[in-house]
């Protein structure tokens, strides 16, 4: 997203500005005290001796600090402290007056005029700043984030009337009901009953941030039910899901896994020739893996030009960031795959 990419770069904005200022400190110090010419000797010893803070910045900020980010406290304390200590410890072993000698500067001062413990502080302080910086960034990514993620579930439950249990959909349906009524009064009854029970679902469930991977497998069920009274025997249906004793336990955003259902649907139906529509969930550790595979009858553009599919990319990237996975497989000419893997909770 542009917006998080723009955070990230004021973060880096002001990285550089500081560090910019406090190289050009000695110089400027150096231009203000002569009336001549600038020792450019001593403004290189200063800038020698904010060196080793600024390669504990680098390393900080881009291989430690994430860490922090990831929740790995223990992780990043020990790799803290050993890279200030590196640092540190390799200037108190290189005696910098030699190199101080080798230019003919009066001034004695080194890199280790401070005790190696006032560098240490120095160098975790700084780290600290850093660390704070980033949390702060993070915040508002995290704010930012939230806020599109409201906007977003807003327009998105108005899609889901639209494009998932949509007045095609509904009327389809309700068609076949009503000629049920003429020979099988009974089926026409569950059938409304089925209905019933999925725009419950769409209406009131799928208003709450998180809902359970069992009310999900039989929003599917219901909606596989209602296809099957369309396509009677004409389309082979399979639906595998885990026990919904451990469904019951997995929470999940709702309505995601319909967009890749009622796709198959749409695409991998004809009435003339041998169709099929498959789909597999299963439970790996902390991720949920939903696989759809569809017979082919329709161009490749058609199947990847649905505004479902779009919609879903873009909920998911809300919702999950970088930690989901969606694969299309249109390799085969007789069948179409989608796989996502999202992370879910206990």
């Amino acid at each position: 997203m542009k917006i998080f990419k723009s955070i990230g770069l004021g973060e880096n904005v002001i990285y550089a500005l500081v560090w910019t200022t406090i190289y050009l400190i000695p110089f400027m110090n150096a231009h203000l005290m002569s009336e001549d010419v600038v020792d450019f000797g001593k403004v290189v010893i200063s800038w020698a001796k904010i060196s080793p803070y600024f390669i504990i910045f680098l390393v900080h900020n881009y291989l430690i600090a994430p860490l922090l980010m990831k929740h790995r406290y223990g992780w990043y304390i020990v790799l803290l402290l050993l890279l200030v200590a590196v640092v540190f410890g390799f200037i108190e072993i290189v005696d910098f007056r030699y190199w101080q000698s080798n230019i003919h500067l009066r001034d004695k001062a080194s890199l280790t005029e401070l005790a190696w413990y006032w560098n240490m502080l120095f160098g975790i302080l700084m780290s600290g700043a850093n660390s704070m910086i980033k949390l702060y960034y993070r915040a508002i990514v995290t704010e930012q984030r939230m806020t599109m993620l409201e906007r977003q579930n807003i327009e998105t439950q108005m899609q889901y009337l639209k494009y998932q249990i949509n007045p095609h959909f509904l009327m389809n349906t309700l068609n076949n009901i009503h000629a049920l009524i003429d020979f099988d009064r009974d089926m026409a009854r569950n059938s409304v009953m089925v209905l019933s029970r999925m725009m419950r679902h769409v209406l009131y469930d799928s208003g709450e941030k998180d809902t359970t991977l069992d009310k999900e497998v039989e929003f599917l069920g219901n909606y596989i039910e209602l296809m099957r009274i369309r396509y009677i025997d004409d389309v082979e249906i399979t639906f595998n899901h885990p026990d919904m004793n451990l469904c019951r336990k997995i929470s999940l955003p709702p309505l995601l896994l319909i967009v890749l259902v009622e796709n198959a649907f749409k695409h991998g139906i004809s009435y003339n020739k041998e169709s099929f529509i498959k789909i597999n969930l299963y439970v790996d550790s902390d991720e949920l893996t939903c696989v759809v595979a569809n017979s082919r009858h329709f161009s490749q553009s058609s199947e990847r030009s649905g505004i479902g599919l779009n919609n879903i990319t873009k909920r998911l990237d809300l919702l999950f960031g970088n930690r989901y996975m969606l694969e299309i497989d249109d390799s085969d000419q007789q069948r179409y795959i989608v796989k996502l893997v999202i992370p879910v909770t206990y």
